[in-house]
């Protein structure tokens, strides 16, 4: 979709539900939200904030000012720390205490592993740099008991918990009760322009409207991202049971093309790691030829894989995959490491 286009289908929903503008955080469009995901996930309350980063950030500063305690539990490829140079550092001088395993998500045995006091503890569900592996639902009860232990709030990276809940089985309240604060992204999974939510219990979330406005997040109007969640959000909350189901099968498919390995096996969501036998300059270069020549983009930009000569591709299985066969989408992938090889 093109930025007219997109344009003017927030246009006309608005106009459809004739929506007025909000102005500085004020308004029925951006409160209506923030009431109805409040409820989605059983929280007291909810702030609309600009970006997850923001967000984020707040939530670290205000469980460290609750606690006296300039420390918090982050895994070792917690977005605050591998994606955005460390802001929680150097905006609030809170240092991050690396918990569990990169590979794996956190457990109440890595908890228990550390003995540093922290604030909170930061839990990302699904894990992105492990392809979007999620623990079993016991573990992560576990882990809320080893913390509750412990006196230690939970914090959610929840920027992909949508996406989550087919493997859950459950609801997002459910998985959400398990956490006294909870970040969601309204633009990965559910396609807003720009967005997230941070919701907690009231006077969390209103000391969180406190540092947005401090932090300059407080904008004079934010109708059009606002618009852009709230027309297709019912419908993308309807579509992750029959994404997670389509990323299953395409990975069992791909997983049989010689020299192409998935992780997770099973994906847990809709995201998977794709590890190819190519270098990536050789895989990017194959995917720029087959672009020009038939008009078809393969995979997005491809990393070093930890095997010397592999890639490694993270893909997510969208509106487009979706409506693809299997044999569709893997002729090309086939094609692709094919040319990158010779």
């Amino acid at each position: 979709m093109s930025p007219a286009e997109e344009f003017r289908q927030i246009a006309d929903w608005c106009d459809a539900n004739h929506v007025a503008r909000d102005f500085y955080g004020e308004g029925e469009l951006i409160a209506g939200l923030e009431r109805k995901v409040a409820g989605l996930l059983g929280k007291q309350a909810a702030v609309f904030m600009p970006t997850g980063k923001m967000a984020q950030a707040v939530a670290l500063r205000i469980w460290t000012e609750r606690a006296g305690v300039d420390r918090v539990g982050l895994h070792p490829t917690a977005h605050p720390v591998i994606h955005e140079a460390e802001s929680y550092q150097a905006l609030f001088n809170i240092h991050g205490v690396i918990v569990g395993h990169r590979l794996r998500p956190l457990t109440a045995a890595d908890l228990d592993a550390q003995a540093q006091p922290m604030a909170c503890l930061m839990v990302e569900l699904p894990l992105r740099e492990a392809g979007g592996l999620l623990p079993a639902w016991e573990d992560l009860v576990a882990l809320r008991d080893h913390a509750a232990a412990r006196a230690l709030p939970l914090h959610m990276d929840g920027a992909r918990l949508w996406e989550s809940l087919p493997f859950y089985e459950r609801d997002a309240a459910t998985v959400a009760g398990l956490f006294q604060s909870v970040y969601v992204s309204l633009y990965k999974g559910i396609g807003g322009i720009a967005g997230a939510i941070l919701a907690g219990d009231a006077d969390f979330v209103a000391e969180a409207r406190l540092w947005q406005k401090r932090l300059g997040g407080v904008v004079v109007q934010l109708s059009p991202m606002i618009a852009s969640i709230a027309l297709r959000f019912d419908h993308r909350l309807a579509m992750m049971d029959a994404l997670h189901r389509r990323a299953v099968d395409l990975a069992r498919s791909l997983s049989r093309v010689p020299g192409i390995r998935i992780a997770p096996e099973v994906p847990a969501t809709n995201m998977m790691h794709v590890y190819l036998d190519a270098p990536p300059e050789r895989l990017q270069s194959a995917r720029d030829a087959i672009a020009r020549a038939h008009g078809v983009w393969v995979v997005p930009d491809a990393r070093p894989a930890e095997v010397p000569g592999w890639s490694l591709v993270e893909l997510t299985v969208g509106d487009t995959i979706l409506e693809l066969p299997d044999a569709d989408v893997v002729v090309w992938w086939r094609r692709l490491l094919e040319e990158a090889r010779s």
